[in-house]
């Protein structure tokens, strides 16, 4: 089955143009392009999202009460089959624009009926030595309250490096961008030919 009637939207959670987050999302579309699938890369640091206040003014309303991009990007997630959000490794957890991304597309799913239901989603995270596990938590626990299917590799989604490039040097990092990027399109082929 081809995968051109099949979207996924992939978030890039940090702000270095070529670093090691971008170099692993890049190579998750460019095999997920190869099997069909239409990709959207956004850099979350060029975008406004501030953190949830928690007013509850998106309940019933599908979409966030604060005036910055943050519906732009729900309304991306809500047409995408796939979600996939990468982030680096800061003090052991996700960036801030990921951390602000979760945190209210979370809560404004959450308050409409879990409007990201059935979706497939995926971690990706770069990290220098340590951290890397509570990162890929941390998405994951976004993804598994929100009745998405989650997609896993080889091994745990993570690459390797510190200077912007590096990461591209950790070959069982990339062959595990590689391997998620193929579940991921087996999976949402799957669940497409279902429906």
């Amino acid at each position: 089955m081809s995968g051109r009637d099949i979207s996924t939207v992939l978030f890039n959670g940090s702000p270095r143009k070529g670093g090691n987050t971008e170099l692993c999302l890049k190579r998750v579309e460019k095999k997920l392009q190869a099997h069909g699938i239409r990709t959207e890369l956004i850099p979350l640091a060029e975008k406004e999202i501030h953190p949830c206040k928690v007013c509850l003014g998106c309940k019933g309303k599908r979409r966030c009460a604060q005036d910055d991009d943050l519906n732009e990007l729900l309304a991306k997630m809500e047409q995408a089959d796939g979600i996939i959000i990468g982030s680096p490794t800061w003090f052991g957890s996700v960036s801030g624009w990921v951390k602000n991304l979760i945190d209210r597309a979370g809560f404004v799913s959450r308050m409409n009926g879990h409007m990201f239901y059935r979706k497939v989603g995926a971690p990706v995270v770069a990290v220098r030595r340590g951290g890397a596990v509570q990162t890929y938590n941390t998405i994951i626990s976004f993804f598994a309250i929100d009745h998405f299917y989650i997609v896993g590799s080889s091994y745990w989604n993570f690459a390797f490096g510190l200077r912007p490039g590096e990461a591209a040097e950790d070959a069982e990092g990339m062959e595990t961008m590689d391997d998620l990027a193929d579940n991921m399109a087996h999976l949402l082929k799957v669940l497409k030919a279902a429906e």
